[in-house]
């Protein structure tokens, strides 16, 4: 091993607290980059390379068949800014049923010849296209289960017409649930209904903005309210990336606050390395070492741990990526999804560069001093610095030790900076996490409902083709309101039907909740709007005013019931269930287009000073002759991907609060080497060991006071920021509610954790001090 090797071997071994800081801190920064770096990837690759490969659609557009001809569509293909056209293609929207099962879900369905070419080329996954009447390929992400030789049967539809599925297909901007030969769509359309569907490629569609431009263009010269439904690609690209983009904003900030902290400390222990080191470096000097190699040195001994940590935190990323990406790849099917291999190359160039960076800045001054200099410094310490500090302390009516510990920071102030700065870290990061925890349950809180006392829930459907019993018959929901409003202790109830339907011009299952009765208090958040308070209004999520391209006061076209409904959109709540996909509309709405609605929960609020668990008991005695039962509470729903992000970002604090610790064990250690004599001058003076460990300890409570109380208000500001961000990339606009979590009960515990993180740190530091022999640390020089 060359003499070099042997210095930079020597330090890594002596340095261990150091070495091990080092590394931790890198594992951090390097997990965080591979993952954050990962999603980025795999959330737009799919898609993008789907999308290209099948010349997607840019714009999906349904007309009513009453409204205007095919003639008149075909000439919208000529208008500016198209590139290609294919269409027009008849629509109809039905329910099918496969055999034996209860009444099914809405689809649309389309009549195309042919996959198709240079528009929305329809992929097939297995089987084969419909040839003739009678034939039928289902959609991969339709809500029927794909399965070829399936009977499906339309009872709804004159003559009950009979179809088999004879292939598995999927359109990269779905448009549609299901394909049928042409001549086989006036056996699927209903009397009155039906409509034409057209899709388009323009020359530019790289913004919403441009895409609006489009769809001006292609209906200006049709009739007005020709269009009942439009379609982007850009919110089905939206959707796509959805689940695996949530995390992007989340894991950026705990990137950026691990490679900040990564630098910062590297810097400082670097630094601290060559200003303890001044006597050793001037023998290297005198040995033969050019200031290169001995910068070199120093740059080596840091990158050896940073490039363990790297290796481990580029493992960390890999582990870590695995259940979210398991949610990924199942979106296209064949595909497996997997960290890019430049992903980690640059991850891993970019982080060890960084360091080695880092270290040559503060190993610079090593090479710059003079071999006589460095070897006529000692390792005392200069007396001047912080006496203005020690004179205060003393005249405060404090013990010795306190005092002392006190004003020890001002003695060293870069130390105590760099001290500071991972605390301030530390701290952001736990209040940040504490926040979105508090912001996730908000969220969960909207979607689940449940701040009703009591609930009677719906009877559990059998699957997606219709219900559990569908040949029982269900509980009249008129009398098991009866029932409720008699009931001793009733406050207010109202009851919830959920229907499946479609909306015209998006492909997909939307869920139809319709109130009987106020539903305004059962813990639905506005985002903006007001809730419905008569028929034919209907409050929506966020997610589907952006696959409809509506906004408040425009109205659109429930199919899949009777007839067509059509509700204006009168406020926008906040609701991630189905993706959004949601109506809540007042039952009296449906009553002509779905009188019965049998598929009803019931939500109660009891009287003040009623005992829920008595309620519930004698409510259900009354219920039993009904086949129906109450429960005590709302209609939890949890979810994965929140078990996801609260995991995550627990593991992520704990790696930044770990290493926040570290970085002041390691300032504290070298003080605390530092003053070993003068530690021993104290001890022979009568300090006792735990007025050493006090002195040790309040050495850093201003400094993780002051860090503490900083960091709280920047974690707020990046909670903020962050969590806003992560609802737009799933879809959501999140009202204040959701946001402004923080309380003062809960920022005052906060700030004090920054004293916490600092007091970590620094008890082995006092515990070596405490354990010193007095005789040996007044021998050290």
């Amino acid at each position: 091993m060359s003499a070099l090797g042997t210095v930079v071997r020597s330090g890594v071994g002596r340095r261990r607290v150091q070495t091990l800081v080092i590394g931790l801190a890198t594992m951090m920064a390097v997990a965080a980059s591979v993952l954050g770096g990962t999603l980025l990837v795999v959330s737009g690759a799919p898609f993008a390379d789907a999308f290209a490969e099948q010349r997607g659609a840019h714009l999906s557009v349904e007309f009513d068949a009453g409204k205007v001809t095919a003639g008149r569509l075909s000439e919208s293909a000529d208008a500016e800014g198209v590139s290609r056209a294919a269409g027009p293609f008849r629509t109809a929207t039905v329910a099918p049923t496969s055999e034996g099962a209860g009444s099914g879900w809405p689809m649309t369905v389309v009549g195309r010849g042919e996959p198709g070419r240079d528009v929305d080329e329809v992929a097939l996954l297995e089987g084969r296209w419909p040839t003739g009447s009678g034939e039928i390929v289902l959609s991969a992400d339709s809500s029927l289960l794909p399965i070829l030789g399936m009977r499906l049967t339309f009872p709804g539809l004159p003559g009950g017409p009979t179809l088999t599925v004879v292939g598995v297909a999927r359109s990269v901007t779905r448009t549609a649930d299901a394909w049928v030969v042409p001549s086989q769509m006036p056996a699927l359309t209903a009397p009155g209904s039906g409509g034409y569907q057209m899709l388009y490629r323009f020359t530019d569609a790289g913004t919403a903005a441009q895409v609006d431009a489009g769809t001006e263009a292609v209906t200006e010269k049709l009739p007005p309210g020709a269009a009942v439904g439009t379609q982007s690609w850009l919110t089905v690209k939206k959707n796509a990336e959805r689940d695996t983009a949530l995390y992007v904003p989340f894991l950026i900030a705990f990137g950026a606050l691990g490679l900040v902290m990564s630098v910062l400390i590297v810097g400082n222990i670097v630094a601290a390395a060559v200003g303890a080191g001044t006597r050793r470096i001037g023998v290297l000097k005198a040995i033969g070492f050019t200031p290169t190699q001995v910068v070199r040195a120093y740059v080596g001994q840091a990158l050896i741990p940073a490039a363990v940590g790297t290796a481990l935190g580029v493992l960390a990323g890999h582990l870590l990526a695995v259940p979210v990406l398991a949610e990924t790849e199942e979106v296209y099917g064949s595909s497996s999804l997997a960290i890019a291999p430049w992903v980690d190359a640059s991850v891993i160039a970019g982080v060890l560069g960084l360091v080695a960076a880092t270290a040559w800045a503060s190993a610079w001054r090593a090479g710059r001093l003079r071999t006589v200099e460095a070897l006529a410094v000692g390792r005392s310490t200069s007396t001047r610095r912080g006496r203005w500090a020690a004179r205060t302390a003393e005249r405060l009516p404090l013990p010795q030790p306190v005092a002392l510990g006190l004003a020890r920071p001002f003695a060293r102030p870069a130390r105590t900076l760099a001290m500071g700065t991972a605390v301030l870290f530390g701290t952001i990061a736990v209040t940040f996490t504490v926040g979105m925890v508090a912001s996730l349950g908000e969220v969960m809180k909207a979607k689940a409902h449940d701040v009703a006392d009591v609930t009677v829930p719906a009877p559990m459907p059998f699957g997606p083709q219709g219900p559990a019993s569908a040949k029982e018959p269900r509980a009249d929901p008129a009398a098991l309101a009866a029932v409720i409003d008699a009931g001793a202790g009733t406050w207010k109830h109202y009851s919830a039907a959920r229907v499946r339907a479609s909306v015209s011009g998006v492909t997909g299952i939307v869920d139809v909740i319709a109130f009987t009765g106020d539903a305004s208090w059962g813990g639905y958040t506005m985002v903006s709007g007001r809730w419905i308070d008569k028929p034919a209004e209907a409050v929506v999520p966020t997610p589907f005013l952006a696959a409809t391209g509506t906004r408040i006061g425009d109205t659109v076209t429930v199919n899949g019931l009777e007839r067509p409904v059509t509700v204006r959109i009168i406020g926008e709540v906040l609701d991630p269930r189905n993706d959004g996909m949601q109506v809540f509309t007042d039952a009296a709405t449906l009553a002509a287009a779905h009188p019965d609605l049998t598929d009803t929960s019931h939500h109660i609020a009891v009287a003040s000073g009623t005992d829920v668990a008595g309620y519930v008991d004698a409510l259900n005695e009354n219920l039993a002759p009904l086949g129906a039962t109450a429960q005590a509470g709302g209609l939890a729903n949890g979810s994965d991907m929140v078990v996801t992000l609260n995991s995550l970002s627990a593991i992520l604090t704990l790696m930044l609060v770990a290493v926040a610790a570290l970085g002041v064990l390691n300032g504290v250690l070298l003080d605390t080497r530092e003053r070993v004599r003068e530690i021993g001058v104290y001890k022979a003076l009568g300090m006792t060991p735990r007025q050493t460990i006090t002195m040790v300890l309040t050495s850093v409570v201003v400094t993780g006071l002051v860090a503490g109380a900083l960091g709280v208000p920047l974690g707020v500001t990046l909670h903020g920021w962050v969590f806003p961000a992560m609802g737009d990339s799933a879809g959501l606009r999140l009202p204040d509610s959701v946001i402004a979590v923080y309380d003062a009960a809960a920022l005052l515990p906060l700030a004090f954790g920054g004293l916490l993180i600092a007091a970590l740190g620094a008890l082995l530091p006092a515990g070596w001090a405490a354990r010193a022999r007095t005789a040996t640390a007044l021998r050290t020089e």
